[in-house]
């Protein structure tokens, strides 16, 4: 697979200092969740580390399948819903959690579930931004986000592809 124009390549030490800055954003609020709801796979990192900041000691997973292909965006398929105790009063005093919001479909999908959840992501582009509550770092939409646990040690070509070091 090669490297769309816009790559976002995101170590390991950049992804924590980033879920931590979000923990840091969530503790401004100064609301207490009962419990975090992580959307799988990509919000079990940052759930993790918020839930150690945060001291939540209760988290969910909900599992959307939506990038089936790791390149473009499908069909949404719920996998495994939320645990009815979180889904009371709307979801009201639970946080949600994900690494990023694309175009906003995976978090509507489960704002439905949680109406009253806040919802947060370490990185968001402009046309997820209206769907979620709380994020850190925004990308434009045509910046393909590689986060660490996808991937290896790899060359990646010079930003200016002409350049002759």
């Amino acid at each position: 697979m090669s490297l769309p124009d816009k790559a976002f390549p995101v170590s390991w030490d950049q992804f924590h200092r980033d879920a931590r800055a979000l923990a840091w954003r969530l503790s401004g609020l100064k609301q207490e969740f009962r419990g975090i709801v992580c959307i799988t796979r990509g919000g079990l990192v940052p759930a993790a580390i918020i839930s150690r900041e945060l001291n939540i000691r209760l988290i969910e997973t909900v599992c959307i399948a939506s990038y089936h292909d790791y390149v473009s965006q499908g069909e949404m398929n719920v996998l495994k819903g939320i645990t009815p105790s979180l889904l009371e009063n709307g979801g009201e005093g639970v946080l949600v959690v994900d690494d990023l919001t694309d175009t906003g479909k995976t978090a509507t999908e489960v704002r439905a579930m949680l109406p009253k959840a806040h919802f947060a992501a370490v990185y968001a582009k402009p046309k997820g931004v209206p769907t979620i509550d709380t994020f850190v770092t925004e990308v434009s939409q045509d910046t393909w986000i590689y986060f660490p646990w996808d991937m290896g040690f790899t060359y990646q070509e010079p930003i200016a592809k002409d350049h002759r070091g």
